[in-house]
């Protein structure tokens, strides 16, 4: 029997509504420099599908994970199922190009383009300008040709619902939110039990009425693996005094017999600032285990515990080489 649906959560100032958790699908474009794995298409196939037909109705993708591998397989396994099933909302983004690093309005439009042929779809609900940081010239980002001003006539011409901004350093951030209409913000890696780096922009954004979607709650993942496998954190190899904070999460975790998983994923979820929370899967049953951390009882005396852990204020992701595989 299927699992019944979750409750929805307007998102933000839209009509739109979704599900406290969003399920993300760049590891499905096979990135194994960035996640240290790799996912064939029957798995990416399959893992979509059992989104697609879940409680879940809100799935995040972009034009540059994998090189576009990720909306490629999204859009294989909409066209399998027959097409997108009602109700689920799409959140993908405008990508600079991935060998020059362009990023004007002409390829703000064609990435929506490459976008929608991939995706088998005429609109999304939800269209984020992304990374912008990785931009040669910022100005360029926002000036009369820049791809800002670009996303937003692409949801004047009803291509979107709702326009948002999907980046990392919150000082590049912050201002455009403050100086753009945008409807909804992702922020990545700088939310997490050991770090607050997002602290300010998520409040400046709660209070302007901006849906925030909180990506990445696992801190790249050690926090749902483990420190004793995993020694990576924010996608790249991790220090032991980087390590330390996670793994004073995991013994607080072992001693009141909760997955470190759970507490990360619950940290976000009790957050009412948080619209939704975005966790990546890479096969369907990390989706059952997403579901089954986020309803797990966990005792106020192991909250008390980690909110007790420091928190770093700084960019976990300053020192990140970015890739797109």
């Amino acid at each position: 029997m299927p699992a019944a649906p979750l409750p929805k959560v307007k998102l933000g100032r839209t009509s739109l509504e979704v599900t406290r958790i969003c399920l993300g699908t760049s590891g499905l474009g096979d990135m194994p420099d960035t996640y240290g794995y790799s996912v064939d298409a029957e798995r990416a196939h399959a893992t979509v599908k059992a989104i697609l037909t879940g409680p879940v109705n809100f799935l995040d993708t972009s034009r540059n994970y994998g090189s576009g591998r990720s909306e490629q397989r999204v859009g294989e396994a909409i066209r399998e199922l027959g097409g997108l099933p009602k109700g689920v909302v799409i959140s993908t983004k405008l990508d600079r190009d991935f060998k020059t690093s362009r990023f004007d309005a002409a390829r703000a439009r064609r990435s929506l383009e490459d976008s929608l042929k991939a995706l088998g779809l005429d609109r999304v609900q939800l269209l984020h300008l992304h990374d912008p940081e990785h931009c040669p010239d910022l100005a360029e980002v926002t000036g009369r040709n820049g791809p800002i001003r670009e996303l937003f006539r692409m949801k004047e011409e009803g291509l979107c619902d709702a326009v948002g901004l999907a980046a990392g350093r919150v000082d590049v951030m912050l201002p455009l939110l403050q100086d753009w209409g945008f409807d909804a913000l992702i922020t990545h890696n700088r939310f997490t039990l050991v770090n607050c780096n997002a602290e300010e922009m998520i409040d400046f954004a709660h209070g302007k009425g901006i849906a925030v979607l909180n990506a990445a709650p696992y801190a790249g993942g050690v926090l749902a693996k483990g420190t004793g496998t995993f020694r990576k954190y924010a996608y790249q190899d991790a220090s032991e005094a980087t390590l330390e904070p996670v793994k004073r999460v995991e013994a607080i975790c072992a001693r009141y017999g909760i997955p470190p998983g759970a507490a990360a994923l619950q940290f976000s979820l009790r957050d009412k600032r948080i619209t939704s929370t975005i966790c990546g899967v890479t096969k369907p049953e990390r989706i059952e285990q997403t579901l089954a951390w986020a309803t797990l009882p966990i005792p106020d005396a192991a909250w008390a515990e980690l909110a007790a852990v420091p928190q770093s204020k700084d960019d976990p992701e300053a020192t990140r080489v970015f890739k797109l595989d």
